[in-house]
Parts: C-alpha cells; sequence; structure tokens
C-alpha cells in the first residue's frame, strides 16, 4: 500500500499561537488517514442504494439531505449526505454496487479533513464561510456545501466540533488562512 503524505506536510507545526490563554479559544487538528468512500444513486434507486449506504456505516437510516449519521466512536463512521443523490461514507468500506443502480468512488486521497473546536470555533468559520452556523439553524451532524476563499468545501458540525474536508490541492493555502484568522483568538495546533 501506498504511505501517505499529508497535503500540509512540513506545515503543519503543533503548538500554541497568538495571545497565550490558559485554554486556547480554537484549536485546529488535521485528521489523519481519511478513509472517504462516495456512495451515488440513480434517482430510481435511491432507497435501495440508501439501505446499502445506511447498512454499510452502521446506522439505522441514511440520513437525508444537508444532514449526517454516525456509528461507532473509535473506529468512528459517518455518512454524510453531501448531495441530493450521494452520500460520503467516512471510516467505512463502501457497499459492493450493481452499475445499474448506483456507483462508489474512493475519495480518501483527494480530501484534507480538518477538525475545528473550541469555544471561537464558530466565529473563525463565520469570518471564512458565508452560511448561519448558530445552533439553531446549523445543528450537529448537519452538512453543508460552501466556499472558503472561492474553493469549494465540505462542512460537517458533528458531535467533536466542525469537521472541513477541502479538496487536497488548495489545503495547504486555506490551512494557512484558518491558521493567520485563529492566531487573533489564541490557538492551538493539535
Amino acid at each position: 500500500m501506498v504511505e501517505r503524505i499529508s497535503s500540509l506536510h512540513g506545515h503543519y507545526v503543533r503548538g500554541r499561537i497568538g495571545p497565550p490563554r490558559d485554554e486556547p479559544a480554537i484549536v485546529l487538528r488535521e485528521v489523519p488517514d481519511l478513509q472517504l468512500q462516495q456512495i451515488s444513486a440513480w434517482p430510481d434507486t435511491l432507497e435501495r442504494i440508501a439501505a446499502l449506504a445506511a447498512q454499510a456505516a452502521g446506522v439505522d437510516a441514511a440520513p437525508g439531505p444537508g444532514a449526517a449519521a454516525t456509528a461507532g466512536e473509535s473506529p468512528r463512521r459517518a455518512l454524510l449526505r453531501v448531495e441530493p443523490l450521494k452520500w460520503w461514507l467516512i471510516g467505512g468500506q463502501a457497499p459492493e454496487i450493481n452499475p445499474q443502480e448506483g456507483a462508489t468512488l474512493c475519495l480518501s486521497h483527494s480530501r484534507t479533513h480538518l477538525q475545528i473546536t473550541g469555544r471561537q470555533a464558530t466565529t473563525l468559520l463565520n469570518r471564512h464561510l458565508p452560511l448561519d452556523l448558530r445552533p439553531n439553524a446549523f445543528p450537529v451532524d448537519t452538512v453543508a456545501a460552501s466556499a472558503l476563499h472561492h474553493v469549494g468545501v465540505t462542512l460537517w458540525h458533528s458531535r467533536q466540533g466542525w469537521e472541513l474536508f477541502i479538496p487536497r490541492g488548495f489545503a495547504l493555502s486555506l490551512w494557512e488562512v484558518l491558521v493567520e484568522t485563529a492566531t487573533q483568538f489564541g490557538a492551538e495546533i493539535a
């Protein structure tokens, strides 16, 4: 198996940045070794493929548009509905699907997965994403496609915090933007 090298390799320096605080207001973390499978259905096979996707994720039912469902803690598996006919399976193995019914695609190497937590994490993201991230508008297990500096990203509000999936080719430049913005709050790169 090919060893995966982070798109942030050589630029990911752990430690505290910004004003010293007892506890960092923001924690930025790259989640290594992303296992990401895209599962797609055709309009007339949506229900069948949804059931297969839910089974692969270990959840009772596939989530509706803009939602996520999770199973397990270690390893965590999640199923995100990223488009009307597509799910992303995180941490699981895509099911075998007849090409007449749908398709699967491994996206593991195409995205960089960041986790952003801390009391100012929402403020940080609101400086860059044109989304209403207040808890009543974007509760836990909500998923949205958006743009950060004109780059298409996927945002998931997980139980652990904010999960950001960035195209690998833009990960370093967007990482630098996020780190620079987080510095003003007092942050930690974990």
